[in-house]
């Protein structure tokens, strides 16, 4: 014979259900909301060197401390939501302190060097064009948003959290 179970106990099962669900949905609408949609802000790069119309190779301000001061906030203000505070990602994205570590492996100092430059030209085409796989948007563009000053000074305050120096 199957035990019975009373219908008092069903409701309080089917509520405490209910709870469980609703605090769930609660906390994934929250996580949601926390990392949707931003509006980038504004990157004043005015106390820097101009760099002009065209595009740059390689980033101009590597050691540049007005240019690290100004990629810290930018990166604070625009990029830490996916990427973690300070370059250190909790998983949604990848974490920027590892982008030049096969280029630190490198014993010649050409060959690191054309590594570095090439580490340069990925990060600037992935900032200014976005990644997407898929129709996925990975990564937004910001070209049109960010000036060149603006990337190259965000690039220069990630070389100073690399995980491994160059």
């Amino acid at each position: 014979m199957t035990p019975r179970i009373s219908t008092t106990t069903n409701a309080r099962r089917l509520r405490t259900l209910r709870l469980a669900a609703g605090g769930l949905a609660c906390m994934l609408a929250a996580a949601v909301w926390a990392h949707g949609n931003m509006t980038p802000q504004a990157v004043d790069t005015s106390t820097l060197p101009q760099l002009g119309a065209e595009w740059r190779t390689e980033n101009p301000y590597r050691q540049n401390a007005e240019a690290i001061r100004i990629g810290s906030a930018a990166f604070t203000q625009n990029c830490a939501r996916c990427h973690g505070l300070e370059a250190v990602s909790g998983g949604m994205a990848p974490d920027l302190r590892k982008l030049d570590n096969d280029c630190a492996a490198l014993p010649d100092a050409r060959k690191k060097d054309a590594c570095a430059q090439e580490i340069d030209q990925y990060v600037l085409d992935t900032v200014r064009h976005g990644r997407s796989r898929n129709g996925a948007v990975y990564m937004p563009p910001f070209e049109g948003v960010f000036s060149q000053e603006a990337i190259w000074a965000v690039k220069a305050y990630l070389e100073t959290r690399r995980e491994v120096p160059l």
